[in-house]
């Protein structure tokens, strides 16, 4: 593909990916995850007890917090304190349905895991890698409950992870950075699972509409991408 991008990267090329385990080395399960400029820390807690509406069952829960520190981005933004706001709560939300992807039940007793994704700078496609960070630091918090006799096994059954595609300039593009975000006329998010099948699909028309064949590039982008990420989750965490 012809190279049209900020850095010399291809269309069909990721930024530079890094996944370090134990960053939060408090927390249960933990990942920093840099795409490109972009970073983010995923911690997992594990707590004793789940929601009101889940006693009693034998079953755990899985859930996420998203939050922006305020100097993430070039200039201040304020914190979000009481009430978040809705970018903020479709983000969480997607990326609690995201790792509870990973599993296929909650039947490992009454135990809460809570992700905590803090983006520490941001340049584009920021729940994308939350959502990529976090199944590393859910499969380690499950592998911790493993160890201190919580659970018998871990009932993580597959990886996930996400990225962003875009058509900008009349070109799709892999993994976008903040620059081609603004300026994108066609923006999606995708999640997948690590058995190939997808979790979740987000996209929209920036400015109009977009036709069936640019969705099917897109898709392809985003699945080439996404086993690439993947892979470098296995990688990482030994598997």
């Amino acid at each position: 593909m012809a190279d049209l991008r900020p850095g010399g990267r291809a269309l069909d090329a990721l930024r530079p990916i890094t996944l370090e385990r134990n960053t939060a080395p408090y927390a249960e399960g933990s990942c920093l995850v840099s795409f490109g400029n972009t970073r983010v820390l995923c911690a997992v807690s594990v707590e004793d007890g789940v929601p009101g509406w889940k006693k009693g069952k034998g079953e755990g829960w899985l859930t996420a917090e998203y939050a922006m520190l305020p100097r993430a981005t070039h200039t201040r933004s304020p914190r979000e304190r009481g009430q978040v706001g809705g970018r903020t709560q479709e983000i969480q939300r997607l990326i609690g349905r995201s790792v509870r992807a990973m599993l296929d039940d909650f039947a490992w007793g009454e135990f809460t895991l809570k992700v905590d994704c803090d983006v520490l700078q941001a340049d584009g496609g920021t729940r994308t890698a939350a959502i990529t960070g976090a199944s590393v630091a859910v499969v380690d918090a499950f592998a911790w409950m493993v160890q201190t006799g919580r659970i018998k096994a871990s009932p993580v059954k597959r990886r996930v992870a996400a990225v962003s595609v875009g058509v900008v300039d009349g070109h799709a593009r892999l993994d976008l950075e903040y620059s081609e975000d603004v300026r994108a006329e066609v923006d999606a998010n995708v999640v997948m699972a690590s058995a190939d099948r997808f979790v979740e699909v987000q996209g929209t028309g920036e400015n109009g509409t977009f036709a069936r064949a640019e969705l099917d590039a897109l898709l392809d982008l985003a699945h080439a991408g996404i086993r690439a990420l993947d892979a470098a989750q296995a990688r990482v965490l030994g598997a």
